[in-house]
């Protein structure tokens, strides 16, 4: 199984507002960057845009260690909240509903397809390529005009 890297960040102007979502996928010598947005949406949607839509390009299964500094994508799979709020019929602990289901569905269908590892880091802390997914990201949201 071929081994990919993967950053994504995602970045909103207000919560919600106008966003943006950046990727860098990584194989061998390869690097491949993308980017997009929604004009009306959260800084979550587009968290979780940048892994789902970085995932959904690679031709074949693979395995991915994907590098994000959102502790929503993270945690929610690294702590085992994605399956308990699956389980629960999309219910959190606390019996509230879960937030972005859409995105969440998309994602477990890329997580049955890739075998991946989540790794947080930081946000803004000089990790090159955490940085250039945030400029990916803020230059797709600040696209979008009034």
């Amino acid at each position: 199984m071929k081994h990919v890297d993967i950053y994504t960040d995602g970045a909103c102007r207000g919560n919600p507002g106008k966003g943006g979502w950046g990727a860098i996928l990584i194989y061998g010598k390869n690097k491949k960057e993308m980017s997009g947005g929604e004009r009306q949406t959260t800084n979550n949607r587009m968290e979780l845009m940048a892994a789902i839509e970085a995932l959904t390009v690679l031709k074949e299964p693979c395995e991915v260690t994907l590098t994000s500094d959102s502790k929503y994508l993270v945690d929610a799979i690294e702590k085992g909240w994605l399956d308990s709020w699956k389980k629960n019929g999309w219910r959190k602990a606390d019996r509230s509903e879960v937030l972005n289901v859409d995105l969440w569905q998309r994602l477990i269908a890329q997580l049955e397809r890739h075998k991946v590892s989540f790794v947080w880091v930081h946000g803004h802390t000089g990790h090159e390529y955490n940085e250039r997914c945030d400029v990916l990201a803020t230059t797709f949201a600040d696209s979008f005009t009034d």
